[in-house]
């Protein structure tokens, strides 16, 4: 095979998630979208170089990687009637609102979303989406489609609602389905579009939303599906001392029991927020490998707590980042997020035991692991080329002396350039192939029908 070698040259500072040397660069195979070469400091490429991208005013960072998200939410951001409450009542005051959503909504959320996503140095992104009344019982198909044409990965989770209000649970009637549909509906978008390949841009995961909207057989048998199948599972727990109460009152037992109970305590699954373990469920979360996506700026908006993450992970549990829902969060911006990740850790560790290179970590390598993937989050060779590169010439880095914390630190809040499969999606801080206005324009138009 012919090589288009591209020499990202002689960046500011590069951080690479696995403390290798590629001070003086990478090399990038265009045509296998693969990372081919590391340059160490003082050396250069020994690869035929075809391209050279002139790094020396930016820094260097993976694609940062979304393990958690409801695209379908930018739809709703600070909506009046949702701001400043908790998650059961915020929940309860959109479903009724979620319910209506059409298909166009669908393509046109995704679409914004993703490239929100992306300008802030998003490559791969991880959607949970649960709501499938009769108008969007395709949401994932569409969801597909809009990913393919904005370039960057997903991971896209069939999630599910069975468990309705006149059964006690939170969702109204019309949002959710049987369990029969959802098991069907969910081993169909495993078969259509589940890539199990190295380097592959849609993987399908199943994720019923919680333990409080659907049933118990429901979280058993998707269990079995997703293992038959190989793909993994995904749900929100832990996230508030409210769904601790309601478990205690449904099942009789704490989330991470019940979540044990039905099969769930296992190295392929992730869970978000996770927020509300005592100290003998963070050994077990440890001891079964399970993944947690900590989601700083929805905890939060919705005061939901602070996840402890140095103690999950010092027990083997692994840690990712998510933006989480964009009417928990009302930002999509990944780079922003890891600087949230290290400000609120603060909070309740000391200043020297959370780095901004762990709140990095966090954001790439730690959350492809979180996805069970091991191609993406680091620059190394044979990775694939997912990359995001940040100038620091802004005014809020001005007197800053070292890059790379600078970014975090002063904030950075835009990627200048974005590379996912060796492919450019964003150059010069704007989305390449893509009219943004007329995105933006169409999805603000359908949020306010959605509203109205």
């Amino acid at each position: 095979m012919s090589k288009n070698n591209l020499w990202i040259k002689q960046p500011l500072a590069v951080y690479t998630a696995n403390d290798e040397n590629a001070d003086n660069g990478i090399v990038v195979d265009q045509i296998t979208g693969k990372i081919v070469e590391l340059v160490a400091k003082g050396t250069m490429p020994i690869s035929d170089i075809q391209h050279v991208f002139d790094a020396s005013q930016h820094v260097l960072i993976p694609g940062l990687i979304n393990t958690h998200h409801h695209l379908y939410q930018t739809l709703t951001r600070a909506l009046p009637q949702a701001i400043n409450k908790a998650l059961f009542p915020w929940l309860k005051s959109l479903y009724p609102i979620w319910a209506k959503l059409m298909p166009e909504m669908i393509t046109a959320s995704t679409k914004l979303g993703l490239a929100e996503l992306i300008l802030s140095g998003c490559t791969t992104v991880a959607d949970h989406h649960y709501l499938f009344p009769k108008a969007i019982e395709g949401a994932i198909d569409l969801q597909v489609q809009a990913a393919k044409s904005m370039g960057c990965r997903v991971m896209l989770t069939r999630g599910s609602m069975s468990l309705g209000e006149k059964d006690g649970g939170l969702p109204p009637q019309q949002t959710v389905q049987t369990d029969t549909q959802i098991l069907t509906d969910s081993a169909r978008l495993i078969n259509l579009y589940h890539d199990k390949e190295e380097g592959s841009m849609v993987n399908i995961a199943l994720a019923p939303c919680s333990p409080f909207s659907v049933t118990q057989d429901l979280m058993i048998e998707t269990a079995k599906l997703a293992r038959s199948h190989q793909v993994m599972l995904h749900t929100h727990l832990a996230e508030t001392e409210d769904e601790n109460d309601f478990c205690l009152q449904m099942f009789g037992m704490r989330p991470l029991d019940y979540l044990e109970s039905v099969g769930w305590l296992a190295s392929d699954v992730w869970l978000a927020h996770g927020i509300y373990f005592n100290n003998e469920e963070i050994k077990r979360l440890g001891q079964a490998q399970v993944g947690i996506c900590h989601c700083p700026s929805s905890n939060m908006i919705l005061a939901s707590g602070i996840c402890r993450t140095k103690e999950l992970e010092a027990a083997g549990v692994k840690i990712g980042l998510g933006v989480d829902g964009s009417a928990s969060n009302d930002g999509l911006n990944m780079i922003q997020e890891v600087r949230q990740a290290l400000m609120i850790n603060r909070l309740r560790y000391p200043a020297n035991e959370v780095t901004h290179l762990d709140a990095l970590y966090w954001a790439t390598k730690g959350s492809a692991k979180v996805i069970g993937r091991d191609d993406i989050g680091e620059l190394a060779v044979g990775k694939q080329a997912d990359l995001a590169l940040f100038k620091t010439d802004g005014l809020r880095f001005s007197g800053s002396h070292d890059p790379l914390a600078a970014l975090i630190l002063c904030g950075a809040h835009s990627a200048d350039a974005v590379m996912c499969k060796g492919n450019w999606l964003v150059k010069n801080g704007e989305l390449l192939n893509q009219d943004i206005m007329a995105i933006k324009q169409q999805h603000h138009t359908l949020a306010r029908q959605l509203v109205n």
